[in-house]
């Protein structure tokens, strides 16, 4: 019998062993464009449902140069500064990759290994400042008095800027205790920890000084600021309060609608963690160009692998950025 041998097929591409590689990328460049891919579709659908409830609530949607003015070491309102430096660091980390990039396709080792060096540098500098944001997103500024209906009022002085509760609140002598089922109340969940001040206290300080004023969610789409109330019905809200909120969690937050709160954790965390990612496998990368691994393969493409994951949490932030705080 005659034995039938199988021969290679130079037309087929390289995953089969073939010598002809599709569009001239190796298998593990089209992998990597493959998770590219579908990881921008994932965060299309999560921007795109962003900008539809955005679109729902135009009119009460918080104003991003009111809740992001901190800047680390300045006390003062510094709206966006902090986040444009974070947007420059990240966009800088990814010309360092390029150059690494580059570096590599000359065999220049001493180079790849600096831009490398350069690139995790400024991922982690972002991601700290990404961490540090949330902090101070979390813990709040002024402070707002939720309303039973859910919506948020916040409190402004003469010239119609937002003033803090500890600003013009005097807190009484008057004890609170928490709720909970450590202290007799079994049906209560724990309510972790109590507001800064009471409703009570919050309306009897608001009676007593002329200066401040009331502003509610509403804003007015042709000066793009909130809505300030009269005293009188200022003091209407007041009687529908629920209680007195500080910074922001899952739940409720000090800036306004509480869908703001839940998107900029789910969308900014998601992206935080491509960016840990990223940092993690630059890390592996380095220290394989330190040692020799890839002089030894002949070649840097693992550069280019890692490049195109850094390149594309780049561009996602870019459009995280103008959703968030430009739009």
């Amino acid at each position: 019998m005659e034995a039938t041998i199988a021969t290679e097929n130079t037309n087929k591409g390289a995953w089969t062993g073939g010598g002809k590689e599709p569009l001239g990328a190796s298998y593990g460049k089209m992998m990597m464009w493959f998770f590219i891919i579908s990881d921008a579709l994932t965060f299309s659908g999560f921007l795109a449902a962003y900008g539809l409830m955005r679109f729902k609530f135009l009119d009460s949607w918080p104003i991003a140069d009111e809740v992001f003015t901190h800047v680390p070491f300045i006390h003062g309102h510094y709206p966006m500064y902090y986040v444009a430096f974070m947007t420059f660091i990240l966009i800088f980390s990814s010309v360092t990759m390029v150059l690494a990039v580059d570096a590599g396709h000359h065999m220049k080792k001493g180079k790849v290994t600096l831009y490398m060096l350069l690139t995790i540098i400024g991922g982690v500098i972002f991601l700290g400042s990404q961490a540090w944001e949330w902090k101070n997103f979390i813990g709040g500024t002024y402070g707002a008095v939720q309303l039973q209906d859910g919506k948020i009022v916040q409190f402004v002085d003469a010239t119609g800027h937002q003033i803090a509760l500890e600003d013009f609140v005097v807190q009484s002598n008057e004890s609170r205790v928490v709720h909970t089922k450590s202290n007799g109340l079994w049906f209560e969940k724990d309510a972790g920890a109590l507001p800064p001040y009471t409703i009570n206290e919050v309306i009897e300080s608001f009676k007593g000084n002329a200066n401040v004023s009331l502003r509610t969610e509403k804003i007015n789409l042709e000066t793009k600021q909130k809505t300030i109330v009269s005293r009188e019905e200022a003091l209407k809200y007041l009687a529908n309060a629920k209680g007195v909120i500080k910074g922001a969690n899952l739940k409720v937050n000090e800036y306004g609608e509480t869908l703001f709160a839940n998107f900029f954790f789910f969308i900014t965390g998601f992206h935080g963690f491509h960016v840990f990612s990223g940092i993690l496998i630059n890390i592996i990368i380095f220290f394989n160009v330190i040692i020799g691994t890839y002089e030894r393969r002949g070649h840097y493409e693992m550069i280019e692998k890692v490049g195109l994951y850094w390149h594309f949490v780049d561009l996602v932030w870019v459009f995280v950025f103008t959703f968030f705080y430009l739009v």
